[in-house]
């Protein structure tokens, strides 16, 4: 079971992905709601972005949006989609946030800057991106604040992804919002002494949301195609507004390389399908291409990082015309060149499956039991001792590891995956 991604491992009325909002008409056609929902998917930063710099406040901004959804709720299946639905969207939310300030005092001050056409400055939502992401946050806090901000999600969907709680995940967001206002965090690209430490935050929770995307960790469906999406959004944005941060160039491709074999990942049961025995002709091998070139584009900047060199490491795999003609030498040398800039257990981990195909099972073993305490509770740990014992003809130990594995995952997939190994032992 080598499947698995590398990693280390109060009120929301408005819900245009799910429930229409109290107060609005319960009969909206199913066209305007999916516009409405598709507009504000794709718009909710770049609108959140404009009312946040304006209003200086999270909450403020929020509340004017989902006014202006639920004002389009009711209006749009009267009068039409606008031509323009998000510049629909933003008047509306413009003419109420005008309401709020007015109860300002600095109501004269604010009150020019929200002149009809409001211009969004190009790193708006990267600035979205990164006071969501702020250190002085918890990491948990962080995660819903920015599917919630950024990505416009719910409530009810961010505790759907992760298995929480509603209230959980609103208290989160509050409490995140208010530690922005209280401690004073602002609003910005932080300054070029701080970016290194900050981007750094910003790129490992983009990178937890599509680890969470690719293979969930708990539930009753093996990926959340919504969260991989969201994630590869926000790994583009990032690369759109800072193209010479090789690290986000790297991350952005690291996920392109994963998104491009998606289809092959599961069989029409839903089962979970391994590499080597995956249908190479159903990649997307046009995003493989556009993805290496991100690589490249990254190595420009002669800055590598654990990004790049994961991206590289999949790429091997990606350009591979079969199983057996993967590179499994360079990859060896890719994963030592990453544990040597970020030494992880996980990352020994995966070195070692490399290992058993350059060098043998033996081997292999050798490195991952060195492991064993750290990630006992990891199940791809015992999954893949099974698969080297097994190799190495001790059936009894290997079964035992399965056993292992099996009990400490929750993924659906994953234990299918499993129980037909225990099965046909």
């Amino acid at each position: 079971m080598t499947e698995q991604v590398m990693t280390e491992n109060p009120d929301d009325s408005t819900d245009v992905h799910g429930a229409v909002p109290a107060g609005a008409p319960a009969d909206v056609p199913a066209d305007v709601h999916g516009e409405l929902a598709r507009v504000v998917r794709e718009h909710a930063g770049r609108l959140a972005s404009c009312l946040v710099r304006v209003l200086g406040d999270f909450a403020a901004a929020e509340d004017v949006l989902q006014d202006a959804i639920e004002t389009a709720l009711r209006s749009w299946p009267e009068e039409g989609v606008p031509e323009h639905p998000d510049a629909w969207l933003l008047t509306v939310a413009r003419r109420r946030g005008l309401d709020v300030l007015r109860r300002q005092s600095s109501y004269r001050d604010k009150l020019a800057q929200l002149s009809w056409p409001v211009q969004s400055e190009p790193d708006d939502r990267l600035k979205l991106v990164f006071t969501c992401c702020h250190p002085a946050l918890p990491p948990a806090a962080r995660i819903a604040l920015t599917l919630r901000t950024v990505c416009g999600l719910t409530t009810a969907q961010i505790a759907a992804a992760f298995l929480v709680p509603e209230t959980t995940v609103a208290q989160r967001i509050t409490r995140a919002k208010r530690k922005i206002t209280d401690a004073g965090i602002p609003y910005r690209i932080p300054p070029d002494s701080e970016l290194p430490e900050r981007l750094d935050q910003v790129l490992a929770v983009i990178y937890l949301l599509f680890n969470e995307g690719y293979l969930t960790s708990a539930g009753d469906r093996p990926q959340a195609r919504d969260l991989a999406d969201d994630a590869e959004w926000l790994a583009a944005q990032l690369a759109w507004l800072m193209p010479r941060q090789p690290e986000v160039l790297g991350l952005l491709a690291l996920i392109r390389l994963h998104q491009a074999r998606v289809t092959a990942r599961f069989d029409p049961a839903g089962g979970l399908v391994l590499l080597r025995d995956q249908d190479r002709t159903a990649w997307d091998h046009d995003a493989i291409a556009r993805a290496t070139v991100l690589i490249e584009r990254a190595a420009t900047h002669h800055r590598p990082g654990p990004y790049q060199l994961q991206a590289a490491i999949v790429a091997c795999h990606a350009e591979a015309p079969t199983w057996d003609d993967t590179d499994w030498y360079q990859i060896v040398v890719l994963y030592d060149m990453l544990l040597a800039l970020a030494p992880s257990p996980v990352t020994r981990l995966h070195r070692a499956i490399a290992l058993h195909h350059h060098a043998g099972p033996e081997a292999a073993l050798a490195a991952l039991d060195r492991e064993r305490d750290a990630l006992d509770r990891y199940p791809l740990l015992h999954a893949t001792r099974a698969e080297l014992l097994r190799a190495l003809g001790r059936h009894d130990l290997a079964r035992t590891a399965d056993q292992r594995a099996l009990a400490l995952t929750a993924n659906p997939a994953e234990q299918a995956l499993l129980e037909h190994r225990l099965n046909w032992d």
